[in-house]
């Protein structure tokens, strides 16, 4: 192994456990607040929608499998639905329209009042994102987001908001995961027949 890897990887490894212990330190009460939001949202029959670019709509689907499958428990499929999988859609409305309504197209035609939009955006400041959240917001749904630098966009018009706060966008996305596998397992738990 070169000096170059060794430093890339210790220095990676040394920033996630830094990143981890201010999540640990910071972002109990709001990951908790998201995970008490969804719940009240499913247990009043309304629906998840995820959306996000890139590695952030990876992340949406993602945790969409997570809810309409099982995370570790079994229980009975949850309403989510990632509006970065249908090609269609997407092409569609980017093609007839722009890239900036891929996401507010399909929050027009199946958000509800009582429903969440849950955002991911690392910047904060994706067009496509922001533009979506407003319209949520304006239908009446809640929304969550997941940021990665402090006092973004997003972040001022979410009503709950965690921001994994880093340079890195590698780093932010990994507590994004982090922070969304225990809000997956608090949600099923809470869906599952004890």
């Amino acid at each position: 192994m070169n000096d170059y890897t060794k430093k890339q990887i210790t220095e990676a490894v040394e920033i996630h456990k830094k990143t981890t212990a201010e999540l640990q330190k910071n972002s109990i009460e709001i990951i908790a607040a998201a995970a008490e939001a969804i719940i009240k949202v499913l247990e009043q029959n309304g629906t998840i929608y995820l959306c996000g670019n890139g590695g952030s709509a990876a992340d949406a689907q993602h945790i969409a499998s997570e809810f309409v499958g099982r995370f570790r428990r079994e229980r009975k499929a949850l309403a989510a639905v990632a509006l970065s999988t249908d090609t269609s859609i997407l092409t569609s409305i980017a093609n007839d329209y722009a890239y900036e309504n891929v996401f507010a197209r399909q929050v027009e035609a199946l958000v509800r009042e009582g429903d969440i939009l849950w955002a991911f955006s690392t910047s904060g400041a994706s067009a496509s994102v922001t533009a979506a959240v407003r319209l949520a917001k304006e239908k009446g749904a809640r929304v969550i987001a997941f940021t990665g630098q402090k006092n973004s966009e997003l972040e001022k018009i979410a009503d709950i908001c965690f921001c994994a706060d880093n340079k890195s966008t590698a780093r932010s996305q990994e507590m994004h995961q982090l922070a969304y596998h225990i809000i997956c397992d608090i949600v099923e738990y809470n869906f599952t027949e004890k």
